[in-house]
């Protein structure tokens, strides 16, 4: 099997099991966003029913990382395994990014 099959075969698996939820207000994801996320606050987090399952990855971030956290724990509590505080804005903007490349350069290769 040569390895651009591969990756179309992971692709899809990748592309569905990972969420990206902005936990600040909306006010706040309002002035400033990042593409392709949701927002959903922290304290209403239970609420990803909508668009995630027990079974994707969770990456969650806010400002700094402590609403973040916070929704985690909530999240981790209901039973959700998959879920990750990548921190504050700036952070989660760097990690998606790279994500972003990550997944090109296995394209190209």
């Amino acid at each position: 099997m040569n390895k651009f099959l591969v990756i179309l075969l992971t692709w899809p698996s990748f592309i569905f099991s990972s969420v990206f939820i902005d936990v600040r207000t909306p006010e706040e994801h309002a002035s400033e966003s990042i593409i392709n996320t949701y927002n959903i606050e922290w304290q209403n987090i239970l609420d990803i029913e909508e668009v995630a399952t027990k079974n994707d990855e969770i990456y969650l971030f806010c400002r700094s990382g402590n609403r973040s956290q916070r929704a985690k724990k909530i999240l981790e509590e209901a039973g959700y395994q998959k879920v990750f505080n990548i921190g504050g804005f700036k952070e989660a903007s760097d990690y998606i990014r790279e994500k972003q490349k990550s997944l090109k350069l296995m394209l190209l290769n």
